[in-house]
């Protein structure tokens, strides 16, 4: 059964809301604390808390976002939690994050080492790693970003921009502010006057607008933004608005695109060519990879042809693609002990690759529908989750193994999902780095074919792949035209071409798995 992965959800949340909501920084050392209500399509699905504390010059920032999503019935209780300190000019001392997206929590701890580094320590699934990181420069916490805001006025027309770095994801994210004007709004304690700015962030993966209502001291009273097609709101409120019962919003079948049209599963293993048209102003959504092409149409409009081995279309690995990291535990002794017994006699990175995606397919044999995002060695553990932990577990496995491998995130078809039929849903796998090119591997449904759109991929964090959550609510896919002569120009048309690939079990890529 396919299974949506919940992380697009939570991360987009976590990393967006709490980029821009610039705080304020008082005089003397009481604590402050303002609340906001989350909505979701008009229904409440949490809070956001900040608190604030000044002493001794120092300003720390403290904010508690909630939420509470579900899907297929089953409760998500999802939550962030971002502090950070600051000097009295707005400069970063240290920062910390909580997020819990599993049934464990992953930490980031920092600290200024008095060298203009930090020591950063995160902690994820159980296992803790520490680095040094240069501060980025330009980049802002919580106070410097309020204080840029400040300085730039509320005269309508003005265009500044900001560095606002994200202690959860350990990003910076390249901020273009528009002041629309002054606008009377509508709150739950009554109306305002605020300075309307709208935010486009520059994403790893496209770009995403985020309005918000600020007052005279570059407080956000308003937030707005769209999440699956569904309008997010956040609104200034009292305590007890903020913390009033939530109403949790489905996300499966929002989190689901149209197919124009039946894909049986003979014509899956066939080369497949479609037309998408891209709203929201958000760039290039798909990425190009060794068995997906992307052809920009104009306007808002992209042709991806799916199918057949193209070496060269990708970079090869990067030491990183080789390396452990928090979510993809390679190192880690029971999983490379995993690895070895599951690629026992095979004889070549291909024949290791999918003795491990068999491994994968048949361990994971409980389908949390409450599981977030686990990390390879909590799926270890659990032996539970959904397309996400498939994928995390088989790229830790193929690192363990030597072989290069990155978690794709994308969209998958499916005759019939969330009481939808012929439909897309987001979906997650793995390339692996074999026999000179890069090679699909989906643990999750046992194959890969040309039903299989990439949208970007990564080193197993969430956060990178936060920005893809948006398109979802912005794609419409008006062609699917199986069995296709990829070779024909974009311009011509894509007609039968008699040579279905199939090998592997369903590879249209070529021989992964």
């Amino acid at each position: 059964m396919r299974r949506v992965p919940l992380t697009l959800v939570p991360a987009f949340l976590v990393g967006i809301f709490l980029l821009g909501t610039c705080t304020a920084a008082h005089a003397g050392t009481a604590p402050q604390t303002d609340w906001m209500t989350v909505l979701l399509g008009g229904r409440k699905v949490g809070h956001l808390q900040i608190d604030r504390e000044r002493k001794d010059g120092i300003l720390t920032t403290t904010q508690t976002l909630a939420l509470d999503l579900s899907r297929a019935g089953k409760p998500m209780h999802l939550g962030n939690l971002s502090r950070s300190v600051e000097g009295p000019d707005g400069q970063p001392l240290g920062f910390s994050a909580r997020t819990r997206m599993s049934s464990m929590d992953s930490t980031v701890e920092a600290q200024a080492d008095g060298a203009g580094r930090y020591l950063v320590t995160t902690t994820v699934g159980g296992q803790s790693r520490n680095s040094l990181m240069d501060w980025p420069p330009g980049a802002l916490l919580a106070e410097g970003q309020r204080l840029a805001a400040m300085a730039a006025g509320r005269e309508a027309g003005h265009r500044y921009g900001l560095r606002e770095f994200d202690p959860s994801s350990q990003q910076v994210v390249d901020v273009q502010v528009d002041i629309l004007g002054d606008e009377t709004v509508a709150l739950p304690g009554g109306a305002m006057r605020l300075s309307h700015q709208r935010q486009t962030l520059a994403l790893a993966h496209g770009r995403q607008t985020l309005d918000l209502w600020v007052d005279e001291q570059g407080i956000a009273r308003k937030g707005l933004m769209y999440l699956l097609g569904q309008p997010l709101e956040m609104l200034a409120c009292d305590r007890a608005c903020a913390l009033a019962p939530n109403q949790p919003v489905d996300m499966l079948r929002a989190a689901t695109v149209d197919s124009p049209r039946l894909l049986p599963s003979y014509v899956r293993s066939m080369p497949m060519r479609y037309r998408i048209h891209v709203s929201g102003n958000i760039g290039q959504p798909f990425i190009t990879t060794d068995e997906q092409q992307v052809t920009a149409l104009g306007g808002d409009d992209w042709m991806v042809d799916v199918g057949g081995a193209h070496p060269g279309r990708q970079a090869p690995p990067q030491p990183a693609d080789r390396e452990a990291n928090a979510w993809l535990q390679s190192d880690a002794p029971a999983i490379r002990r995993a690895a070895a017994k599951a690629v026992d006699g095979a004889r070549d990175d291909l024949s290791r690759m999918r003795r491990l995606r068999q491994f994968v397919s048949g361990y994971v044999t409980a389908h949390g529908l409450d599981v977030g995002y686990a990390s390879a060695l909590e799926v270890l553990d659990s032996r539970e989750g959904d397309c996400t932990e498939y994928a995390v577990l088989l790229a830790a496995m193929a690192r363990a193994q030597g072989i290069p491998a990155r978690v794709v995130s994308g969209m998958v078809y499916a005759d019939r999902f969330a009481g939808v039929s012929r439909t897309f849903m987001p979906h997650e796998w793995v390339q692996a780095w074999v026999d000179g090119r890069w090679q699909s591997f989906d643990a999750a449904l046992r194959h890969f074919d040309s039903t299989h759109l990439a949208l970007a991929s990564g080193d197993g964090d969430p956060w990178h792949f936060a920005a893809t959550t948006q398109l979802f609510g912005n794609l419409h896919i008006s062609q699917a035209v199986p069995d296709a002569d990829l070779s024909t120009p974009v311009g011509g048309a894509a007609a039968p071409a008699g040579n279905g690939v199939s090998n592997g079990g369903g590879n249209s890529g070529g021989r992964g798995g």
